[in-house]
């Protein structure tokens, strides 16, 4: 297969970017305005340090979890990510394929072809999430989660830190519109949303609902009183509002804030293993990935996000192993300590051997 022959992440990241052109390699990469929040994720990760415990007896180490009543090979999903069909032709479905292959639930973006009915009919044995930017109002809404109910989505995700497409200065300066950035009709009704859309789908349909976007103890606390079953802690990748805090370094308020009443996925420069450890010792339930994902499609499709997966899976259990524990619920803050990051924080700065080619 042809994602067979990589042996580290970044060799999967190399690959992908002599696969891809400047608009899109910019556009995978890339935040908004002055990308303060996109270094801050990577940053805050970075931040945390290990404190590993010794004669543990680590053998049979167990890195699954449930994830929507099913058997998840790792705590992971893969996060929506908008324009996926201009990295590889198969788009959306080749991403839902790929975590059907490996074995972990795939948010399905509708900002990606080929569409919701259209990943449902590539993967229908997928555990799918449908994600939706709200472009109409109320039976908008509506006609799409009864779309995601009929085609066997595990979930539905809202996502709620789109209010305004931000300035993403990479794609200004090439003079590039993404096809996510170009289908912007009815974008007044996402900047109108409310807790009322929350309400509208709690009371109509029985089916779980993930809000993304979450960034504070007080809209979590929200989320949950409305009965929202899972806190996505987001901040679209740095790719919204600038000058924002680290994913990671929101997550333990919003933890707090929860206290048990839903499950938690935090995204945001999750891009290694140990990342990976870090988020659940803080408590979140699963992690979600965006821009590896990019890049595994990019380097090879179906075969590269697999590819990329089982890496990741390898760095989990190696982390896990040294850690001391072979499960998830041995896991806890006590295995973390605050340091000063080591490298100079960048979207790739986990990768200190990687080794682009420039046009």
């Amino acid at each position: 297969m042809p994602g067979d022959d990589f042996q580290a992440l970044h060799e999967i990241i190399e690959r992908a970017r002599e696969n891809l052109d400047r608009n899109i390699w910019d556009f995978i990469v890339g935040g908004a305005e002055s990308e303060m929040t996109l270094r801050r994720n990577r940053l805050a990760l970075d931040s945390i340090a290990f404190r590993p415990r010794v004669l543990r007896d680590v053998n049979g180490i167990d890195a699954g979890m449930s994830l929507f009543g099913r058997r998840s090979r790792l705590p992971v999903m893969l996060a929506p990510v908008g324009s996926l069909h201009s990295m590889h032709k198969g788009g959306a479905a080749t991403s839902a394929l790929a975590a059907l292959e490996f074995g972990i639930p795939a948010i399905v973006s509708s900002a990606s072809e080929p569409g919701l009915e259209g990943v449902a009919k590539a993967a229908p044995d997928a555990t799918r999430i449908f994600q939706l930017y709200v472009r109409g109002d109320d039976d908008f809404v509506e006609d799409h989660v009864r779309r995601a109910v009929d085609n066997g989505y595990a979930a539905f995700c809202l996502t709620v830190d789109v209010a305004y497409y931000s300035r993403r200065e990479r794609d200004i300066r090439n003079r590039y519109a993404p096809v996510a950035r170009r289908a912007v009709g009815g974008a007044d009704y996402q900047a109108g949303l409310s807790w009322r859309t929350v309400r509208l789908i709690k009371e109509k349909y029985d089916i779980p609902l993930m809000i993304k976007g979450i960034a504070t103890a007080e809209d979590a606390a929200i989320a949950v009183d409305h009965g929202v079953e899972w806190i996505c802690v987001s901040n679209h990748a740095g790719r919204q509002l600038d000058c924002g805090r680290g994913t990671i370094e929101m997550l333990p308020e919003i933890v707090a804030a929860v206290q048990g009443r839903g499950k938690i996925i935090v995204d945001g420069s999750f891009q290694r293993g140990a990342d990976i450890c870090k988020a659940l010792a803080l408590g979140a339930d699963a992690v979600g990935i965006g821009r590896m994902q990019c890049f595994g499609t990019a380097a090879a499709g179906q075969s590269g996000i697999v590819r990329m997966l089982e890496l990741l899976e390898d760095e989990v259990q190696r982390s896990l192993g040294q850690l001391g524990v072979t499960r998830w619920d041995q896991l806890d803050r006590s295995y973390l300590h605050a340091a000063m990051p080591t490298n100079q924080p960048d979207v790739l700065s986990a990768f200190p051997l990687i080794r682009l080619k420039e046009e």
